[in-house]
């Protein structure tokens, strides 16, 4: 018997090809410290009982945390966003992303790392709400 390996159907990565699949692998072992500490709220299950993903392709693109049921990605921008090249790149990059029915929460590290630090409620507060609301369409 030979070992398959995780399967996943080309939908379910909405057709990413195997470069952004393997890049996707290689980001997960390199994530950043604002996507390390959000990542352990969202994973197994905490956030209104629904698995997110780290570092999931999407067509092109890689979504920092992507949950399939409420079809919503969420996004950890370091400093490199506020480029104005950067902003043009991410605006084309969630037109084709929400093209798949999929909604996109921005969050800025910095952000990220106050409210977990001071006020953790905040951004997980705003996560499992859209979750919900997702989850029910």
């Amino acid at each position: 018997m030979s070992y398959i390996g995780k399967t996943r159907n080309p939908e379910f990565q909405f057709y990413a090809d195997q470069t952004t699949i393997d890049l996707a692998k290689e980001l997960r072992r390199k994530m950043t410290s604002s996507e390390k500490a959000l990542w352990q709220h969202l994973r197994s299950n905490k956030i209104a009982g629904v698995k997110f993903r780290r570092q999931h392709p999407i067509k092109y693109y890689i979504a920092d945390f992507y949950c399939h049921a409420a079809r919503l990605v969420i996004e950890a921008d370091g400093p490199i966003h506020d480029r104005i090249d950067r902003r043009e790149h991410d605006q084309q990059r969630s037109g084709v992303i929400e093209d798949f029915g999929i909604m996109i929460l921005r969050f800025n590290n910095e952000e990220i790392k106050y409210h977990l630090k001071y006020h953790l409620k905040e951004v997980l507060k705003k996560i499992k709400e859209v979750t919900i609301m997702r989850s029910r369409i």
